[in-house]
């Protein structure tokens, strides 16, 4: 093996023994093989993701339309069973039953309400996190996998996402599963653990469908390529997790198909009331421009609710305009649901009525279209004593005696990118979101790449690189050229781009200690680091202008003296170690402030908008 492996942390080995029943409750306290401190430091990680993920669960919103899935899946054993829309199951969402499955739970345990849909997306992204550790400690060591732990914690759009009714949490939560499994498998060319890989694999996939699909190529090219066992039993082995793959994936679009049409709710985005259309059409290939027989096309939604049933179906949403809620045109907008309100599949009291300052009959809602859409009707739709009503277009109109119209938070102006191109991930509120750390784990794993290139097939650290490497490279060249209708959508790169990060930092760490040509990998990867942040922070020059500008600082402080300790002699040891440390601090600063400020419920996202600090969609 080469001896630039140095460079590279080495795999821990799993073997630790099994502990006495009295030892095994103490929870605080690390297994046998670990430091003492790395146990208490992981429960800590634990607790601040608790406490960002469930912060905001007091005054979080309903998701409009899923939240009434939720409410008739929880009253109705077969809205339940096929994940329909209204108590009478007449018509479906255009997602999976299973996506909305732990909100159901939560919900018949602890009564329907805002709180109780988000709390399983805060349970998700906890077990999320410990789960992300295991794999990195197990792949690379300790220090990287409380660094990737801490990392994905203080990711924004994680911050975000999981304290809202999201399914993109269930998702994120069996990938990481799933990594778990495969890398159990990897290390021990273990059939079981392969299949159970895709078994969360196909979980994942109730709840967003062939998104989870895109983790296959980086466990698949992982496994044939690393795994210590003989070609023909790795291609074995990789078949028999797919055919499980599959059954788990398509269990319920086989329900579906051989439903007869008359006993089951009508499919969502499709015009023949197929599930296959709606999976890989509507929900699939539509987003690449691609629209399959049967499917609703893409640029038919235009980023709002889709059609819920056949044409002059009750729930039919193809002339409502994005983002309303109801039965077309007139219908209030999805963001104009008060408290107390119904939506579809709502019973009781009161039920289809509108709400405390809802619009009344014959008023449009955001995004609206068609003649004299997006404008009050004659005597209809004017703003009452007090009132502030603001147009889509931008125009306000106030209602006698009423103020003047709310200002726009200062923090918060539009994307520079176009939101369908190919940069969309570069800049604006999807680049704040989770591009951060971007330079980084491109960078380690261009290095570690380099640096192992001599190293055994089997090598696990290799190996684990190899994997997370597809993964990122997948999920950034599909969402790259592909449509991103929600920001929630690229919370699946976090794991990834933590686990690499994590390794960068280490491998950079050592190789800065160890000297020669490889120690300026570090300095450039602070540099790469603080110059990316502040091009993505400068988007947004308003929101906390002096974390900006400290962060800028601490960047130029680690890089001064670190490059003066590689040209002068016999550098002070406790200096280097302070410009390490600074030098970390600066690169993870920028995404943890804007993780942070989920802590404020004006830059905590919404149900429909998974994004932290100024690109929120928060008021």
């Amino acid at each position: 093996m080469s001896t630039t492996l140095t460079h590279l942390p080495s795999p821990p080995q799993d073997t630790t023994p099994p502990e006495s029943g009295r030892g095994r409750w103490a929870f605080w306290r690390s297994p046998a093989g670990q430091p003492p401190w790395a146990r208490p430091a992981l429960l800590g990680i634990a607790f601040v993701a608790v406490v960002l993920y469930a912060w905001n669960l007091p005054r979080v919103d309903y998701a409009p339309l899923y939240s009434d899935a939720v409410k008739s899946m929880s009253g109705s054993w077969k809205a339940f069973l096929f994940g329909a829309v209204d108590p009478q199951a007449t018509a479906t969402l255009d997602k999976l039953a299973g996506s909305f499955v732990p909100q159901v739970v939560s919900a018949k345990i602890f009564g329907y309400s805002e709180w109780s849909l988000a709390l399983p997306q805060v349970i998700e992204g906890v077990i999320s996190v410990l789960v992300l550790y295991r794999v990195v400690r197990r792949w690379a060591g300790v220090v990287p996998g409380l660094l990737a732990a801490g990392i994905f914690t203080l990711t924004p759009v994680a911050a975000s996402m999981f304290g809202h009714s999201m399914q993109d949490g269930l998702l994120t939560m069996c990938l990481v599963l799933a990594v778990d499994a495969y890398q159990r498998a990897v290390l021990e060319g273990r059939l079981r653990s392969l299949v159970w890989a895709s078994v969360w694999i196909g979980i994942g996939f109730q709840a967003k469908m062939l998104q989870a699909w895109m983790i296959l190529p980086a466990l698949a090219i992982g496994y044939l390529l690393t795994a210590p066992i003989e070609t023909r039993r790795r291609v074995k082995h990789v078949g028999i997790a797919g055919v499980v793959m599959l059954a788990v994936s398509l269990s319920w679009v086989a329900l579906y198909t051989f439903t007869p049409a008359s006993s089951r709710p009508y499919v969502s985005g499709t015009t023949n009331n197929s599930a296959f259309a709606m999976v890989f059409g509507y929900n699939g290939l539509a987003r690449v421009g691609i629209n399959l027989p049967g499917a609703v096309p893409d640029a038919g939604r235009s980023g709002g609710a889709p059609a819920l049933g056949p044409p002059d179906h009750p729930l039919d949403m193809s002339e409502a305009g994005p983002g309303d809620v109801g039965q077309g045109p007139g219908d209030r907008g999805a963001g104009d649901r008060g408290p107390g309100d119904t939506g579809p599949g709502d019973t009781g009291p009161g039920a289809g009525q509108p709400g405390p300052g809802d619009m009344g009959p014959g008023d449009t809602g955001p995004g609206d279209t068609g003649p004299g859409q997006g404008q009050p009707e004659p005597g209809q739709g004017q703003p009452g004593p007090g009132d502030v009503l603001v147009l889509p277009n931008g125009d306000v109109i106030v209602g006698p005696g009423g103020g003047p119209p709310p200002q726009a938070d200062p923090s918060k102006v539009e994307s520079r990118t176009d939101p369908l191109g190919w940069n969309k991930l570069l800049d604006g509120h999807l680049g704040v979101a989770i591009s951060w750390l971007f330079p980084l784990a491109f960078l380690a794993l261009f290095c570690g790449l380099w640096w192992s290139r001599r190293a055994e097939r089997t090598d696990p650290v290799r190996g684990g690189l190899l994997m997370w490497g597809v993964w990122l490279v997948t999920f950034t060249f599909v969402f790259s050229f592909g449509d991103v209708a929600h920001t929630a959508y690229v919370a699946s790169f976090a794991p990834a781009l933590a686990a690499l990060s994590a390794l960068g930092i280490v491998m950079f760490w050592r190789a800065y200690q160890r000297g020669g040509r490889a120690a300026w990998a570090l300095p450039v990867a602070i540099a790469a680091q603080v110059a990316w942040s502040a091009w993505l922070w400068s988007h947004y020059p308003g929101f906390l202008p002096w974390a900006r500008w400290g962060t800028l600082a601490l960047g130029v402080l680690a890089l001064v003296v670190l490059i003066l300790a590689r040209v002068l002699k016999n550098p002070s040891s406790t200096v280097v170690k302070a410009g390490l440390v600074v030098g970390v601090v600066a690169m993870l600063a920028a995404p943890a402030t804007y993780a942070v400020s989920v802590l404020d419920s004006d830059y905590s996202g919404s149900s429909f908008d998974a994004n932290a600090g100024p690109a929120s969609g928060s008021a």
